[in-house]
């Protein structure tokens, strides 16, 4: 996700160009308001993907990612269960969440809005994602990428307007070559 590759920033990424897998110890987060009450706060800790950086070129930067929802976490068993059933995720029919980008826009020196194609419980959307580039190492860069994702269009609306139609997404994302 070198989405964020710019015209200042390329050169000291340039020694980043290539492709990286999302290590598995990236950390994905979200969170749903509630009216009157706390919301719901969890992570999805089995993530798997890869992202691509041109440093050259940071517009065809591309990302893929992989979110298994069965591993969802909220520290509520009951809020676990319900999540992963029929009434939202669907694991028994919809066993992935995947994001790929098709676009990648620089608005700020290490910042990038990453256009692409949502897909859960089988329906494909456009959505986009803000990244923005944390650090560099040897061999693994990391970003923080946050992004608000409507619930209702991918047939998760369950409890809307109680709860908020918006999940927000709260993530940092290394990779490693």
């Amino acid at each position: 996700m070198t989405l964020i590759c710019t015209p200042v920033f390329a050169d000291q990424l340039s020694s980043a160009a290539g492709r990286y897998k999302i290590d598995p110890a990236s950390h994905i987060g979200f969170s749903i308001e509630q009216i009157a009450g706390p919301g719901i706060k969890g992570t999805i800790p089995d993530i798997s993907g890869r992202f691509d950086i041109d440093s050259d070129q940071p517009a065809k930067s591309y990302v893929e990612i992989s979110l298994n929802p069965a591993s969802v976490k909220t520290g509520q068993a009951r809020v676990e269960n319900f999540l992963t059933s029929s009434a939202v995720f669907n694991i028994a029919a919809y066993p992935q969440i995947t994001f790929r980008s098709k676009r990648v826009v620089q608005d700020g020196p290490r910042s990038a809005l990453v256009e692409g194609i949502l897909t859960a419980r089988g329906v494909s959307r456009p959505e986009t994602f803000h990244a923005t580039f944390m650090e560099q190492k040897t061999r693994s860069v990391t970003f923080h990428v946050t992004g608000n994702i409507p619930r209702l269009p991918y047939g998760m609306g369950i409890g809307v307007p109680l709860y908020s139609n918006t999940v927000a997404f709260d993530m940092e994302l290394k990779g490693v070559r």
